[in-house]
C-alpha cells in the first residue's frame, strides 16, 4: 500500500477555508478558517485561523496537540484556569476538556487531532 504525504511551504501563507462565524461568541465576532492537510478515521492534521474574540470550545471524542505559529490570546479551561499563547506556543488539549478561547489577535496554529474512537 501506497502512503504519500502532503506537504506545503509555508502555514503563515497557506491559503485557507473560511467556516465562518463561530458560535456563542462572548465577545467579538470571531470567524474560523481552515486547511485540513490530512483526516483519515484516527487523525485530523491541519492549518486553522481564527480572528479576534471569545467564545467556548469542547474536545469531546478528541485530544488535540496545537502549535500557535501566528497571533496571540488564552486559553481558559472550565475551572478558570488560563493558559496565555503566542507564536511558538505548544498546547496539548486533553479529550474532555471544556473552556473557552480569547483571542486577542488574529491566531493560526497547526494541529493535530486524535479522535478517542474511530471515525466512520
Amino acid at each position: 500500500m501506497s502512503h504519500n504525504s502532503v506537504s506545503f511551504s509555508d502555514p503563515l501563507t497557506l491559503t485557507l477555508d473560511v467556516v465562518g462565524p463561530k458560535p456563542n461568541p462572548s465577545r467579538g465576532e470571531p470567524v474560523e478558517s481552515v486547511k485540513v492537510l490530512f483526516e483519515d478515521a484516527q487523525i485530523e492534521a491541519g492549518v486553522w485561523e481564527c480572528t479576534p474574540g471569545t467564545f467556548p470550545s469542547r474536545r469531546d471524542g478528541f485530544r488535540e496537540a496545537v502549535t500557535i505559529i501566528d497571533g496571540s490570546g488564552t486559553l481558559r479551561d472550565a475551572d478558570g484556569n488560563e493558559t496565555p499563547f503566542i507564536a511558538g506556543t505548544a498546547l496539548a488539549i486533553p479529550e474532555g476538556w471544556s473552556g473557552e478561547w480569547d483571542i486577542v489577535e488574529t491566531t493560526r496554529k497547526v494541529y493535530v487531532v486524535s479522535y478517542t474512537e474511530p471515525r466512520p
